[in-house]
């Protein structure tokens, strides 16, 4: 490689959890650098998941994390052309890679919903999440079965 590889920025916690990974999603979450109006609908929609999952034992922050996780993929299909014809070649991802992909995936479809508010949406989203179901839970099971389905030209892996 002729270039240096950029430092990576560092992250600084967000203020109410002082957690690096709410500040990361927030940072996607985030449309025209409004961080303060990104930071305002996480929290709100947090509250809302509060409120209506009253059930769950866990604090609302846990049951985000768990939503991501959930929705989280392991493996994903590159293209890759070899003599002339393109295979999809099954990879897997990087850790940070994968919380990326699944930030964007359960924001992405969260502004797909239809609602009231953003706060709205996205808490629907991450309930809908953290019980296995919802878009970017599909998108995850759609992601691993290509992989799947392409499991025979893994060997072409770079």
């Amino acid at each position: 490689m002729r270039k240096a590889k950029p430092k990576k920025r560092v992250i600084l916690p967000d203020p109410v959890f002082n957690d690096t990974k709410v500040s990361k999603f927030v940072n996607h979450l985030m449309f025209d650098g409004k961080k303060s109006k990104s930071y305002e609908i996480f929290y709100n929609s947090l509250e809302i998941v509060k409120d209506k999952m009253k059930d769950a034992e866990k604090a609302p922050l846990e049951i985000w994390k768990q939503a991501l996780d959930n929705i989280t993929p392991q493996v994903e299909v590159k293209s890759r052309r070899i003599g002339g014809a393109t295979f999809q070649v099954p990879t897997e991802i990087r850790p940070d890679r994968k919380e990326s992909i699944s930030m964007k995936n359960m924001i992405a479809f969260a502004r797909k919903r239809s609602g009231k508010s953003m706060a709205d949406k996205l808490a629907a989203e991450i309930m809908d999440a953290f019980n296995n179901q919802g878009g970017a839970f599909k998108r995850k099971e759609d992601m691993h079965r290509m992989a799947e389905a392409n499991r025979a030209f893994a060997h072409f892996r770079f």
